[in-house]
Order: structure tokens, then sequence, then C-alpha cells
């Protein structure tokens, strides 16, 4: 028997949709059996973006002195997020050397906690760094303070939930020593004071969203702790950022726990020209270098597992 042309271009035709529509029907399946596991799966990793969002937060509501309206506001936005990302807050009020003191304690077990990690939210009262004639006005603090708090907000969102205890404690009245015969760390020390748990360790995040971002290490700094931290940042590629050299002696927010013996270390940049000057502005920090500290931390905590 003999087919016309026309009769075999029809059968090919035949025979060829009888193999591409299944095989449609089997990529089609696929692309949404993956794309309703995307949808459904939440993230795990630290979004630098999304920390930058916070960052913008906090600098919107203007300085956050002491005492301040935008203080409050701050409060209240950093419990509302860590609550919305299912932490339990306590808001530690207490005073230290007559000034009033509000720490920001997040916790989701009821254990004691392995780790800390802190940050303050408080802002400078005056720009007295500043080259210009604006000294006395109050600093918005985008680096200095909210950069720090922008780290521990987006953690808490990304962090999973079968790590070991966790405490992140958002320090108040930090960054005005000085002033009015006001100390530094003046959040810590009261926290410390009162402190009835023994973290294993202590992880302060300070100034660490500078975009020409170079962490050394700090020298009173545990130097275990900051082995392992420093070899998460160079095993994610980071090296060229968390330098192996140590360059600062800082008097921040880690200092009560390394007087108390608890291993403590202080992840911060200090080289950066607009500290403590009216410049520090928002424009001033990177989604890039919140991105790199807090996936360096969130992957050292995650390890601990």
């Amino acid at each position: 028997m003999q087919l016309s042309i026309l009769e075999l271009m029809r059968l090919s035709t035949r025979n060829l949709l009888i193999i591409f529509f299944p095989m449609v029907a089997m990529f089609l399946a696929a692309f949404s059996g993956w794309f309703a596991c995307r949808l459904l799966r939440p993230t795990t990793h630290f979004n630098g973006q999304l920390a930058y969002q916070d960052v913008l937060a906090q600098v919107s509501f203007g300085p956050r002195t002491p005492g301040s309206v935008a203080h409050d506001q701050t409060i209240s936005y950093i419990s509302d997020e860590l609550i919305q990302a299912g932490w339990n807050v306590q808001i530690q009020t207490s005073e230290w050397q007559g000034f009033s003191v509000q720490n920001i304690i997040a916790v989701r077990s009821s254990s004691s906690p392995a780790f800390i990690l802190g940050a303050h939210y408080d802002s400078r009262l005056l720009a007295d760094q500043d080259p210009s004639s604006g000294r006395n006005d109050p600093v918005s603090g985008a680096n200095d303070g909210a950069s720090g708090v922008s780290i521990l907000l987006e953690l808490a969102r990304s962090l999973p939930t079968d790590i070991p205890p966790l405490w992140l404690v958002f320090f108040d009245a930090e960054d005005n020593g000085g002033l009015d015969s006001r100390q530094w760390i003046m959040g810590s020390r009261a926290f410390a004071a009162s402190m009835t748990i023994s973290p294993s360790a202590v992880v302060i995040v300070d100034m660490v969203g500078d975009e020409d971002l170079n962490i050394h290490i700090e020298r009173n700094s545990n130097s275990k702790i900051t082995s392992e931290i420093w070899a998460q940042a160079a095993a994610l590629g980071y090296q060229n950022i968390f330098l192996d050299s140590p360059k600062y002696d800082m008097i921040d927010d880690h200092i009560p726990f390394v007087e108390a013996g608890i291993p403590s270390v202080d992840v911060i940049d200090f080289d950066y020209p607009y500290w403590h000057t009216a410049a520090d502005t928002a424009d001033k920090v990177s989604a890039h270098s919140l991105q790199v500290v807090g996936e360096t931390l969130w992957a050292w905590i995650a390890s601990k597992k």
C-alpha cells in the first residue's frame, strides 16, 4: 500500500502530537510542583535587603535618643517585628547611674540561652565628632545603632527553630558616654548586673553597615569564638571583609560580659568616617554589607545545631 505525501504528513504530525503532548504535561506538572513547593517553603536564609528596610524604618523615626518619641517608636517597632517572627518579647526596665534603661529581650524557648546576640538601638544625643557646625544636633545613627539592630531583626525572621536556645538583646543607652555625666554601655551593664544566666557566648553587632566594610578582630574579644566566626566568613568567601588582623580595643556592649568571664565578641567596623556625625545617614549603609555580616552569623549559629 502506498500513501500519498499528504497522508504521510498527516501521519507524522499525529505521531509528533502523541509524543509532544505527554512531554508538555509532564513538564507542566513538574513546574507546578516546584512552584508550589517554592511558595510553601519559607525562606530560611538571611536577606540583606530586608535588613536594610529595617535600617530605613528606624531612621525614619528620627534620632533615637533616650527619652525621645523616636526612642519609644523604635522600641515598639523592634518588639512588633520580633513578635511577628514568633519570638517572645520582654522589656527590661531598670536604672543605671541615675538614668532610665529599657533593654529589649527576645526569646523563643524557656531554656537558658546557649548564646546571646546583642546590638544597641539608641543613638547619640550630640554629633560631637562632626567637622561642621552641627555638633549640637543629634545623630541619626543609621550605621551606629540601626545596622546592628537590623541584623538581629532579620536573624529573628530567618533563623531555624532547631538551633540551641538563643536570646536576642537590644541594648539601650550605649551611645551617650561622656555627655551629662552619662557612662558608655549603660544598657548592657544593667543587663549583665541583673543576669542570672550563663550563656556560653555573647556576640555584639555594631556599626556593620558601612559600604566599605572592613571588620578587624577586636582586641577584647574571645579568640576562640572570634576564630569560629571568622572561619565561617572565610568559608562563605568573605575573608576580604572579616580581616584576620586585630586593630581596636573597643568599649562596647561586650565589655560587661567579658568582665563577667563570659566568652564575648564584638563584630564592629570602627573605620567609619561618619561616626558620631550628622552624616551617619541611611545612604551610608549598604544592604550588601548587612548581607555579609548577617549571612556569616546565620551560618555560625546554624552550625551549632
